[in-house]
Parts: C-alpha cells; structure tokens; sequence
C-alpha cells in the first residue's frame, strides 16, 4: 500500500503564499498520478490539481488556475503545490492522493479514481 505524507500548511494572510508537499512511499513516483484535493467544513471534496505519472500532464480547478502549480520531484519521490495569491475560500484541509497510471499523460479531479490518500495538511487563510 502506497503511503502519502503531506506537509507545509499552515495560516498565511491573503494574498500570500504556501507551498504544500506530499512525500511518497513509492520507489517510483513516475508510475502513480498524484492528485491534491481539499474540503472545507460543511463542503464537499474539491479537486484541486493533479500531475500525471509521466509529469507531462497537469490539470487545474477553475478557482486555483493562475495561481496554483503543481510539480512533482521523482527523485525526492515528492509532489509540490505552489500556491499563491491565497484567498480565504482556500482554507481547507488539503490532501493528496495517488492512483497508479504507469508512465501515461492522465490525470483526474475525480476523487474516485484515486486509491492511496494521505492524512492531509491544514490550510488557513485568514486576516
């Protein structure tokens, strides 16, 4: 079973900055999709971003475009979300999952395809 730890939230004030990291078990990160998803209290779960298992693929949520980026670090086995201008409809509890995709270009803001989920990071933004 592939383990997730995500790391870097926080609170910041508006307009700031974070950048999330999630730390995989796996010996190869190019074999698994890593999507980042968050939920807020009393929300539903919300695709955020997500890299493909080649890291040529990156699909954004609408809210996020501009001003999220993701990549990924296959010999740190680590997936980053940079994220800046930060909002405070952004405070969520942010996790990342894993699905395992083997060197392809897909990628998914489906939480349902995604198999392996990490705890989560707590992401507040707030004056």
């Amino acid at each position: 079973q592939l383990k997730l730890v995500e790391s870097g939230g926080g609170m910041v004030q508006p307009g700031g900055s974070l950048t999330l990291s999630c730390k995989a078990s796996a010996l190869n990160l190019d074999h698994y999709a890593i999507g980042w998803f968050r939920q807020a209290p009393g929300k539903a779960r919300e695709g955020v971003s997500c890299i493909s298992s080649s890291g040529s693929g990156t699909d954004y949520a609408d809210s996020v475009k501009g001003r999220f980026t993701i990549s990924k670090d296959n010999a740190k086995t680590t997936v980053y979300l940079q994220m800046k201008d930060l909002k405070a409809e952004d405070t969520a509890v942010y996790s990342c999952a894993a699905a395992f995709t083997f060197g392809t270009r897909w990628t998914s803001l489906s939480a349902s395809t995604f198999r392996s989920w990490g705890q989560g990071t707590q992401v507040t933004v707030s004056s």
